[in-house]
């Protein structure tokens, strides 16, 4: 079984029902980790740091959004870490999933239509084709 997972989160209900997916993969094996990333969007990052107090209140507020995930996490003892990372979701995700060499990546669906996803393309689609290990898109 999967010992090294790692689990994209932003805070939205799709990465909580991914996180409750990576946490019953990973309770299967007791030598299992989640690493768990979060990734500050460029395109997003500058609205976000006009509505903030400074750095600290910005990096608080990110890792804010993980907390119910690490609490699912740590009420399973499941051993975790938590990484917040910058720059694009699709390739940061790629980058780091595949230079750390996970098992497995979970990540949560964004929920795009047909038309959307075709002209947009959704972060999961990209992770799924670029990743090299498997990938679990949780809806």
């Amino acid at each position: 079984m999967y010992e090294k997972i790692l689990l994209a989160a932003d805070g939205s209900e799709n990465s909580l029902r991914a996180s409750v997916e990576a946490i019953k993969i990973a309770s299967m094996n007791s030598e299992c980790k989640v690493d768990i990333i979060y990734v500050a969007d460029f395109a997003k990052s500058k609205n976000e740091i006009l509505h903030t107090q400074g750095k600290e209140a910005l990096d608080f507020s990110r890792r804010q959004k993980l907390i119910p995930i690490q609490e699912l996490l740590q009420a399973k003892n499941i051993p975790y870490t938590t990484n917040i990372l910058r720059g694009e979701p699709g390739p940061t995700i790629i980058r780091y999933a595949n230079e750390h060499a996970f098992e497995l990546v979970v990540i949560g669906s964004r929920g795009l239509n047909a038309l959307q996803e075709m002209v947009l393309g959704s972060v999961s689609h990209k992770v799924v084709k670029r990743v090299n290990c498997p990938v679990l898109i949780v809806k």
